[in-house]
C-alpha cells in the first residue's frame, strides 16, 4: 500500500500553505507492520527535503539524528520503516507563513484521522510538535468527544501518560527543521521520547532489545 493513494485532500480553503507543495508518504508500505506513527508539522517548502525524498533530505537528516540519539541506530527511511515506525505530518501541504492557524490544523486533521484509519496495529503515536498535538487532539474531540493530550506546556505534561483508544500518545516536540539543530534541550526531550516509544514495542514483544544500551 501507498498511503499517498489513499488520502485524499478536499478542497478546503486554508490560506496559509501552498496547496501546490502537497505532500503525503508515496511509498509501499506493509501496513500491518506498522506500530508507531511519528507525526511532524507540515512538509517542507522543498520536497527534496521530505522524509521519503532520494539523497540525503533534511527532514530526513534531523529525524535520523533523533533516532540514534534516543540510542537506535538507524541511517535510512528504510531502516525506520523496518523497525515499525510511519513517519507523517499533520498537515500535507507546506506552510506559508512561520505558523499555522488553527482553521488550517482542523481541517487538515480530517486528512490526518483517514490516514491513520489505515494502520490497524498501531501501539504508539508520537505526536512531534503544537501543530501534530492540535490536530491529534481535533480527531480525538471528533471520536471521543474529549482532548487527549491537555492544554499546557508541552514539557510540563510530556511526564505523564495519556491514551487515545487503549494507544499510548507522547506530546513531544518537533524533530525537523533548523530549530532541531540548535535547541539540545528539546532534543534530549526526543530521545527521552523515542526510546520510550521503542520500550513499549519491546515490552509487547514487537522487538527485543532495540535499543543501543551501555
Amino acid at each position: 500500500m501507498k498511503p499517498a493513494e489513499n488520502i485524499e485532500c478536499k478542497d478546503f480553503t486554508c490560506s496559509d500553505i501552498n496547496k501546490s507543495g502537497c505532500l503525503a508518504p508515496a511509498v509501499e508500505i506493509d501496513p500491518g507492520k506498522v506500530k508507531v506513527i511519528m507525526i511532524s508539522e507540515a512538509p517542507p517548502e522543498n520536497s527534496h527535503d521530505y522524509f521519503y525524498a532520494p539523497g540525503e533530505p533534511f527532514f530526513l537528516k534531523t529525524t535520523l539524528q533523533a533516532f540514534n540519539d534516543a540510542g537506535i541506530s538507524v541511517s535510512s527511511i528504510q531502516e525506520i520503516l523496518d523497525l515499525g515506525f510511519y513517519l507523517t505530518t499533520a498537515v500535507k501541504c507546506p506552510k506559508t507563513q512561520y505558523g499555522i492557524s488553527a482553521a488550517t490544523i482542523k481541517n487538515c486533521s480530517f486528512v490526518l484521522e483517514n490516514e491513520l484509519s489505515l494502520f490497524p496495529n498501531i501501539e504508539v503515536y508520537l505526536l512531534m510538535g503544537d501543530v501534530a498535538i492540535k490536530a491529534f487532539n481535533y480527531i480525538s474531540k471528533r471520536r471521543n468527544g474529549k482532548n487527549t493530550i491537555p492544554a499546557g506546556s508541552t514539557y510540563k505534561i510530556r511526564k505523564d501518560q495519556f491514551y487515545y483508544e487503549g494507544k499510548r500518545v507522547f506530546p513531544s516536540y518537533l524533530q525537523t527543521g533548523q530549530n532541531y539543530l540548535i535547541e539540545k534541550s528539546k532534543r534530549v526531550m526526543i530521545a527521552e521520547d523515542l526510546a520510550e516509544a521503542v520500550k513499549i514495542l519491546e515490552s509487547s514483544g514487537t522487538f527485543k532489545n532495540l535499543l543501543n544500551r551501555e
